[in-house]
């Protein structure tokens, strides 16, 4: 038996997106929904593909939900439609299409045990009675689940019932799964690690996944694209990579991750760069100017490097005084304010387990960051 290929050789390659001949598994042409005075979804264009683990991130009210529940059929659209392969599922009923939901709640019926739990969409699809054994059996192993079939819902661990869930989602085949925040309900590290396993469960499978989400680090780990949402609206999408290192504008970046915004009059540096004048000095960054516009130089606190001793002159430089910092073990936070009343939020790993040159607050610090490392947003 070949052994699986791990997943992030998988997703460097993927990206069907890039195929201008490749045709998506759905796409959302024009979609927009409302709620009495609220727009929840405005004028989406959208399209996912097969085998892809797509994710719709943004905070509370943004439209993500909505979206997702149109797809499912739970929605009616006010305007625009959606196409799975080349099925127009503007008229079909939610039970009818060949898309199945997760909910957040995971929904398990407290009266019917594992297997029944699992089988009870075959049943409904009219499966037969030894097609519907064969595949609880089949889905019980997919899902790490051997054994339990007979126990209630009720006796289960929360990971555990997530499993049955997702387990009962995916037994009829469906053509997309949707995941509506799963795992909310979860400590953090039975998330970490059921995370990695449904990016190589949805691997093993085939199937194409659409998960909506406000966790920001959930959908960086599990997607291979990442739509930002805002006010019903997609602002951008891409890999997780380009997101976070190349957002479009001052919401993106400061939505995906933590960032350092600077803003000031911009003006060409040469080679690809801009020149930024801000009030806490003179910094430059990738990006194109718009010469004697204002601009905000965005710098992510990993790609700040804290000094204990005035660095050489050259390249953006700040200083400062230690305010605060934080040790969470992997790496530490730094709070170093630069001007009364401003701070800026540096972050280091801790590759060894002591620190050479400890720092304690009130020290005077400085700041040191490369232009390569920081982009220029104009928005």
């Amino acid at each position: 038996m070949n052994a699986r290929p791990q997943i992030g050789g998988i997703r460097s390659s993927f990206a069907p997106w890039e195929d201008p001949a490749a045709r998506p598994l759905v796409r959302f042409e024009g979609v927009s929904k409302t709620f009495g005075d609220t727009v929840a979804v405005k004028h989406v264009d959208l399209a996912i593909y097969e085998r892809e683990f797509f994710a719709l991130l943004g905070p509370s009210g943004c439209g993500k939900t909505t979206l997702m529940r149109i797809l499912a059929g739970f929605e009616t659209p006010d305007a625009g439609r959606i196409v799975l392969g080349d099925q127009d599922l503007s008229a079909e009923p939610p039970h009818r299409r060949p898309v199945h939901m997760m909910f957040q709640s995971y929904a398990l019926f407290p009266h019917l045990n594992v297997a029944q739990n699992i089988g009870f969409g075959l049943r409904r699809q009219g499966v037969p009675k030894a097609e519907v054994a064969s595949r609880i059996e089949e889905m019980l192993a997919l899902v790490k689940l051997e054994g339990l079939g007979r126990r209630r819902p009720d006796q289960l661990s929360g990971g555990q019932q997530q499993r049955v869930a997702l387990a009962r989602a995916i037994a009829p085949r469906p053509r997309i799964l949707l995941l509506d925040e799963p795992m909310a309900a979860l400590d953090k590290k039975l998330r970490d690690e059921t995370q990695f396993e449904l990016m190589a469960l949805q691997q093993d499978l085939g199937l194409t996944f659409m998960i909506v989400t406000h966790d920001q680090d959930e959908a960086m780990v599990l997607a291979d694209r990442i739509a930002v949402m805002r006010d019903g609206e997609i602002v951008q999408i891409g890999r997780p990579a380009d997101v976070y290192e190349t957002p479009v504008d001052r919401y993106v970046a400061g939505f995906i991750g933590d960032v350092n915004l600077f803003e000031g009059r911009m003006e060409a540096a040469g080679d690809g760069r801009v020149r930024l004048h801000a009030t806490e000095g003179v910094f430059e960054a990738d990006g194109i100017a718009t010469p004697g516009n204002t601009g905000w130089l965005a710098i992510r606190p990993e790609k700040i490097t804290v000094h204990s001793q005035r660095p050489p002159p050259g390249g953006n430089q700040l200083a400062g005084r230690l305010l605060d910092y934080g040790y969470l073990g992997d790496w530490t936070t730094y709070l170093v304010e630069i001007a009364p009343g401003r701070t800026v939020r540096a972050a280091r790993a801790n590759a060894t387990r002591t620190d050479d040159q400890p720092l304690g607050c009130d020290d005077p610090v400085w700041l040191t960051f490369a232009p390569s490392s920081a982009v220029m947003l104009t928005k």
